[in-house]
Parts: C-alpha cells; sequence; structure tokens
C-alpha cells in the first residue's frame, strides 16, 4: 500500500502544483480549455497515463471546464501516486 504523505510533504509537493489546492484529502484542479472536443482530448490522455499507473482520478467535465481530484483511497488519503499524477495531468492540459 502507498504510504500517505505528512502535511510537510503535502504543503512541499503543492508548491510545484500551482494549479492544484488541497480539500482536505483530496488534491482538486479545475482547467478551462478551448473546446468541449479538446476538454474531451484532454480526457482520454488523462484515461490512458490514469490506466497505465493503475490510479485513477474523479473527473468531471462541464462543457469545456474539467475538475480533477486525486486521492488514493485505498491508502485513505494524499500520496506520491496523486502528487505524480497530478503533475501529469498538468503536462497534458500545458499541451493544448
Amino acid at each position: 500500500m502507498a504510504k500517505l504523505l505528512n502535511e510537510d510533504e503535502i504543503v512541499a509537493a503543492l508548491t510545484k502544483l500551482p494549479y492544484w489546492k488541497r480539500e482536505g484529502d483530496v488534491l482538486a484542479r479545475t482547467a478551462e480549455l478551448a473546446s468541449f472536443p479538446q476538454a474531451i482530448q484532454v480526457v482520454n490522455r488523462v484515461a490512458e497515463i490514469a490506466e497505465s499507473a493503475d490510479h485513477h482520478p474523479d473527473i468531471d467535465i462541464r462543457w469545456r471546464t474539467l475538475t480533477f481530484r486525486l486521492s488514493t483511497h485505498s491508502a485513505g488519503g494524499l500520496t506520491a501516486k496523486d502528487v505524480s499524477l497530478a503533475t501529469e495531468i498538468d503536462g497534458v492540459v500545458d499541451q493544448l
């Protein structure tokens, strides 16, 4: 099982993830894309990354606005898996 991050590790991670915020035991980011098809492209790419990492975000799709929520449910909170996937998501969004 993945190790939970302590408070200092979470704060340090968030300094490297400027688009993300902490909501209790969740990292959350909202991104607005130029169009609905572009938003779906992001979702599809994130799905591929998440599937290969066996770590899946909650994704809310509202037209061209996406909200990602990350938490390692099996560990009961935030782990390095969440930070890693957040970084990957940023890369996907930044490409478009």
